[in-house]
């Protein structure tokens, strides 16, 4: 994983901590993926890495959905992830 999906993971882990300690039950978080060739089947760099980051803090993923959109230079996929306390 690279400087930039570490970074985004652990942007996750803290926003997933937070969320947990003030007693929040749903957590609803954006991920945008790293890759800039969205139009291709494969991994989506950082992703997984996002939740396994959030799931790690005690929520599960029960919903996701996805849309093309532009983040900074080029399409790429945003994911609009719903979490939930264990």
């Amino acid at each position: 994983m690279g400087f930039i999906n570490n970074a985004k993971a652990n942007e996750a882990t803290r926003t997933a901590a937070q969320a947990y300690t003030e007693g929040r039950q749903i957590l609803t978080y954006k991920i945008i993926e790293s890759s800039s060739s969205s139009r291709n089947t494969g991994l989506m760099p950082g992703v997984g890495e996002q939740i396994e980051a959030i799931e790690s803090q005690g929520w599960t993923l029960t919903n996701l959905t996805a849309a093309e959109g532009k983040a900074f230079t080029g399409d790429r996929t945003a994911l609009i992830c719903l979490f939930r306390r264990n």
